[in-house]
């Protein structure tokens, strides 16, 4: 009995095991994003490796990191890059309505309402974004695209992070309560990534391609006509998959000409 109890592939300690992987991504995010322009990359990354996480799919934690964080480099900065200003015009033009502007009551309530309004969309897609950049081959358009009207279709999950993890953030740094904070020193931001990460995987599962299926039937929600289907499905990291396609095509070929 003890033996198993200590055995590496007991759950239990595999669920320990992946604590210490977010002390370790919550160091590489730290570091990583010193720049302030890499931020974008580096949260990406913590995406790429918590999702592997949440699927059991082990790995080094380390490499995968790196992998991700060269890999999306260019596309996860230009989405953050876009999110920062799009978040430094929302937080500007808020902070006017509420401390400065002393002008019309029915006006300030219109814009404070409408401002609120984008703030909760800008969540909400924020949920989304990184962990779609850290698992599916998308342009920048797309990524963005998509991340608003997964947050749509999936409401309730949105919802759900976006309470979560307001809470949590709350409860550690506005209330300032310990034990929150505590945790929130050792593992950062990778918690919250790891706690997303478990509510977006079914989601995902949802998107991924299905080699049983017909291919109109394996073009994933919101994709453009003209886009190949191969470019928007293929998840990163299914490169195994990638091979088994290739090699079911290669056998088709002999086949036809057989």
């Amino acid at each position: 009995m003890l033996s198993g109890f200590f055995n590496y592939d007991n759950p239990v300690w595999r669920f320990i095991g992946k604590f210490g992987d977010l002390i370790l991504l919550n160091i590489l995010w730290i570091v990583c994003s010193i720049p302030i322009v890499t931020i974008g990359a580096s949260t990406t990354a913590v995406y790429y490796v918590t999702l592997k996480l949440a699927r059991d799919d082990d790995g080094y934690t380390i490499k995968s990191f790196f992998k991700s964080f060269k890999e999306n480099f260019k596309q996860a900065t230009a989405i953050w890059l876009v999110l920062l200003v799009v978040g430094a015009i929302l937080g500007v033009d808020l902070y006017f309505f509420t401390r400065i502007y002393s002008g019309s009551q029915t006006l300030k309530t219109v814009m404070l309402t409408v401002f609120v309004a984008m703030i909760i969309v800008y969540a909400a897609m924020f949920m989304y974004i990184f962990p779609l950049q850290s698992r599916f081959y998308n342009t920048v358009r797309r990524t963005f695209f998509n991340s608003f009207f997964m947050s749509l279709r999936h409401l309730f999950r949105t919802i759900g992070m976006i309470v979560i993890n307001g809470v949590l953030i709350a409860a550690g740094f506005v209330f300032m309560i310990p034990p929150v904070l505590m945790i929130f020193m050792l593992f950062g931001f990778p918690l919250l990534a790891f706690i997303n990460s478990y509510i977006l995987s079914p989601v995902f599962e949802l998107y991924m391609p299905k080699t049983d299926r017909p291919d109109d039937e394996m073009r994933p929600l919101f994709s453009d006509e003209e886009e190949p289907v191969s470019s928007i499905l293929m998840a990163k990291g299914d490169e195994n998959q990638k091979e088994e396609s290739k090699e079911k095509e290669s056998e088709e070929d002999k086949n036809g000409q057989e």
